[in-house]
């Protein structure tokens, strides 16, 4: 054998003996064999989280109006038949978490389940807060009373409204090698693609129900994938080696990404003043694509 083959048959060992211990020591205890994995759990900030803490911070010592938080859905209708919707769909989640981060007084309107059953034990005075006196002290109830609960000045609803594929991609890919059939060749390849996703946010008056502002605003998510590959023989032997790597963007937290944003603007412009640049860096907040307008000009 020649020595490629005693080096190839060597990796091959390797490998499989690598996986034997952990087999074999789940085997002999009849128990699961232990998970890989030990990466800490850690805070999930997002590039304008420090915009929101700012907004915070600024607002300190002020009476801040409580805001609500209603739907916020995937309306993209993008959904795999394997692996479900694309667009994650807990939006509302991420806009009350980026209020949070601003330091605004939120009161919970989208899950309200609990406090209904409470209440409704409440008012049967079978709910209290000293259980313990239960049977003991016929006032151990806990009351209600009227205006206990406390209200929003406004709140935010909207959508996830747009998930474009393919806005641009590109691609390269050379083999080069022997032209003998029997030859040894080499691939490389790489690609490259781009997409987007958008949010449509509205703030709105809860008494009133208007619509006191709105925010729209489109994020790009990338991808790349480059690979590299060995195909040929060398007399009775033969060899097909590839390997790569790629990296796409999270297309979830792109999601959680344009919350805050408009979130952002939306507090941002509740606040008034210099709220916005006070906060965000312009760097972080371009204007956008060159789009073609089709909007009359002045004097035209």
């Amino acid at each position: 054998m020649s020595p490629i083959a005693l080096r190839a048959a060597a990796l091959v060992i390797a490998a499989g003996l690598g996986l034997t211990p952990a087999l074999a020591s789940a085997e002999t205890r009849q128990n699961y064999v232990p998970p890989i994995g030990d990466a800490p759990v850690t805070s999930n900030p997002t590039p304008y989280t420090p915009a929101l803490t700012c907004l915070a911070e600024r607002a300190a010592g002020r009476p801040a109006p409580r805001i609500s938080v209603g739907r916020i859905s995937d309306l993209t209708g993008r959904v795999d038949f394997d692996t479900g919707a694309k667009i994650p769909q807990g939006a509302a989640l991420f806009a009350i978490t980026a209020l949070g981060k601003a330091g605004v007084p939120v009161v919970e309107r989208l899950d309200n389940s609990v406090a209904e059953i409470e209440l409704n034990y409440a008012r049967q005075h079978l709910l209290s807060d000293t259980p313990e006196r239960a049977g003991s002290d016929p006032q151990n109830f806990r009351p209600i009373y009227a205006g206990q609960i406390a209200g929003s000045q406004y709140y935010i609803v909207g959508g996830v409204t747009e998930l474009n594929y393919n806005i641009a991609s590109s691609g390269l890919k050379a083999t080069v090698g022997e032209a003998a059939a029997a030859g040894v060749r080499g691939t490389a390849s790489t690609t490259g693609y781009v997409m987007n996703v958008a949010v449509d946010l509205r703030l709105v008056d809860t008494r009133t129900q208007q619509v006191i502002d709105m925010a729209s605003f489109q994020k790009q998510v990338t991808g790349r994938d480059a690979s590299l590959g060995v195909v040929g023989t060398v007399g009775d032997y033969g060899a097909n080696l590839n390997g790569g790597r790629g990296a796409m963007e999270p297309l979830q937290a792109a999601v959680r990404t344009l919350v805050e944003r408009g979130v952002f603007q939306l507090i941002a412009n509740l606040q008034g003043g210099n709220a916005t640049a006070d906060c965000l860096n312009p760097a972080a907040n371009p204007s956008g694509p060159t789009l073609p307008t089709y909007a009359a000009l002045p004097g035209s």
